[in-house]
């Protein structure tokens, strides 16, 4: 698992709204069970409205989606597999919007 590694998010329930999962935990925490992740979202399915800052829009299988950092969350390790590609690339903009969320800067 790598950080910024990109997931289908594995919940039948949230899937419709949320169809990826960003993992964004430090590899310095790799022994721990869990992933903090950042779901993915379609902009239409949240008001179609974008926080300049905290949801960044990111393209991902050719999609134009939503980071939803407010809801950062964790899921078991195990139930993340195969990554379907990298956001590392989007680095600032992800370090910016955790930043923003927690800090307010």
């Amino acid at each position: 698992m790598a950080q910024f590694d990109v997931y289908q998010n594995p919940s039948k329930i949230s899937e419709t709204y949320y169809a990826y999962l960003v993992d964004v935990q430090s590899p310095l925490l790799k022994g721990l069970v869990t992933r903090t992740v950042i779901p993915l979202g379609k902009r239409s399915a949240f008001g179609g409205q974008a926080m300049r800052g905290l949801t960044p829009e990111i393209t991902v299988a050719d999609q134009e989606l939503l980071l939803l950092t407010p809801q950062i969350s964790s899921v078991p390790e195990k139930q993340l597999k195969n990554p379907i590609g990298s956001l590392s690339h989007f680095r600032d903009q992800i370090v910016g919007a955790l930043d923003l969320a927690i800090t307010g800067i």
